[in-house]
């Protein structure tokens, strides 16, 4: 993996799966968090089901809440095209970007849950933050994390949206000469 520079945005010109899942999954986290918070800590259960979730489909592909949006009519962008049409996968015969993401996120926000019930509610604040970004990045298709594992040099495979600042240093400049 070599350095990279650039900002790195995923296509949100449509709403395909892994984009709604991420959506999905940032709401419940909100909601969760929330609910932790406010109403009882044991609520950080349903984060720490929703990290296994993501580090279950960065590891197997499986993705439960993808099925159930593909059976709505959502189409993957990410979808394993050599399994069976019935059922949604994401690839997994590399470690790309995006497939980081979900084990990173889902390793994170399940050791903050466990921290937040044995040790301090603070630990809260963390997966609330994660399930901003996560609603943000569905929304914008910009990540914190994401351009953070691109700028290490992680490939991605969603077509980041081109660079304004390479796109302009690859543009001929007139000379100006008073």
């Amino acid at each position: 993996m070599a350095l990279r520079s650039g900002i790195y945005i995923v296509p949100t010109n449509r709403w395909y799966i892994e984009r709604t899942v991420w959506f999905i999954a940032g709401l419940v986290l909100l909601a969760a968090t929330v609910l932790a918070r406010v109403v009882n800590p044991l609520w950080a259960l349903v984060i720490i089901a929703t990290g296994a979730a993501s580090v279950t489909v960065a590891l197997t592909g499986f993705c439960v809440v993808g099925n159930v949006l593909r059976r709505f009519g959502f189409v993957p962008a990410l979808g394993d095209r050599s399994r069976s049409s019935a059922w949604y996968f994401m690839q997994t015969d590399a470690w790309y970007l995006e497939r980081r993401i979900y084990l990173a996120v889902g390793i994170n926000i399940s050791i903050a849950s466990v921290l937040s019930i044995v040790h301090s509610p603070w630990w809260l604040a963390f997966t609330g933050f994660v399930g901003v970004a996560m609603v943000w990045f569905a929304g914008t298709g910009f990540c914190i994390m994401a351009n953070g594992l691109y700028w290490l040099g992680a490939e991605p495979r969603l077509a980041p949206a081109p660079d304004r600042c390479e796109a302009e240093q690859s543009v001929p400049r007139a000379s100006s000469q008073i």
